[in-house]
């Protein structure tokens, strides 16, 4: 199984945190454009610092370019919702033409634009409740382990075979879109006010006022769903969200994460996307809507452009 080779697109914390836990079973190669990232891949490896504060250290290899890369026949898309269209084009030029290209991001459109570049054949769905933070360039903190769902491939066995010998569970399913909109319902809710208010998860339970926001977020997050005709795999969407923040306490979104490293978040493909389709269901979002336009303006503020 170690002479498998594997291309993760990403260098933040999701890709690292997979790059780790592959690195022992695969060569394991990273694309991406972060140069701090690369640099301190490149030169000690990708570092894990586990629940219990050990530390380990990974060789890799980066990749620049994508034709650093070429004929990669296995492939994870671990970048975030607005770098996907670039990581689409570089996969066109590296992706093998019989290669599969898992992506496992948070927020809608992602496949979408996958698929548009490589063509569905080429491109596995999937999702995960693994979590990650980042702690510097090249080094990671998990944020505990969840299975990987996805959407069963032809193409897929050999990636499937790949990620459970690195120890992950992977979960055939049929309706990934459920548990696609069902961790949109959580992020849509949690994320951003732990960007606005910079936060770790289980803070939000500290007020009468902000569980209201959170658990309205996640309602209106619902109705969308539901209006759409997308089950969801779970009944209330306000117990949830709340069991999710409570049993996260302790983790820092990865939107409040983009925040703190003054990079784009994820909020246009969160609840910008529950708001557009919203709109396209008839059903009102005006707490999705509210909490899109606020991360927005605290980015731009956080960069020194606003006022």
């Amino acid at each position: 199984m170690k002479g498998e080779k594997i291309l993760i697109v990403g260098t933040g914390a999701m890709a690292s945190l997979f790059a780790a836990r592959l690195a022992g079973v695969a060569e394991v190669t990273l694309l991406g454009t972060w140069d701090a990232g690369l640099d301190a891949l490149e030169m000690r490896g990708v570092r894990l610092v586990e629940t219990d504060e050990t530390e380990e250290s990974f060789p890799v290899r980066v990749a620049r370019s994508p034709e650093a890369c070429t004929g990669a026949k296995l492939a994870i898309v671990l970048v975030k919702s607005w770098q996907t269209r670039r990581a689409a084009d570089q996969l066109a030029e590296c992706l093998h033409p019989q290669g599969i290209a898992l992506t496992l991001q948070n927020g809608l459109g992602n496949r979408e634009t996958l698929e548009n570049a490589l063509g569905v054949e080429r491109v596995g769905f999937g999702v995960t409740t693994a979590g990650a933070t980042i702690l510097e360039p090249g080094c990671v903190r998990s944020g505990g382990e969840g299975p990987i769902h996805f959407r069963p491939h032809p193409s897929m066995t050999p990636l499937v075979e790949l990620l459970t010998h690195a120890g992950f569970v992977m979960d055939p399913v049929e309706d990934v879109q459920g548990l696609l909109w069902g961790k949109l319902v959580i992020n849509a809710a949690i994320n951003p006010l732990t960007a606005l208010l910079e936060v770790p998860n289980g803070a939000l339970l500290a007020s009468s006022s902000i569980m209201e926001v959170m658990v309205r977020a996640a309602e209106e997050t619902a109705a969308v769903a539901a209006a759409l005709g997308v089950k969801l795999p779970f009944t209330d969407p306000g117990v949830q969200v709340m069991d999710v923040a409570r049993s996260t306490g302790e983790n820092s979104s990865s939107m409040l994460q983009d925040i703190h490293r003054g990079a784009p978040t994820e909020i246009d493909a969160i609840n910008g996307a529950v708001v557009r389709e919203g709109e396209r269901a008839g059903v009102s979002t005006p707490i999705n809507w509210t909490l899109w336009h606020l991360v927005q303006g605290k980015v731009i503020l956080k960069q020194g452009r606003g006022t």
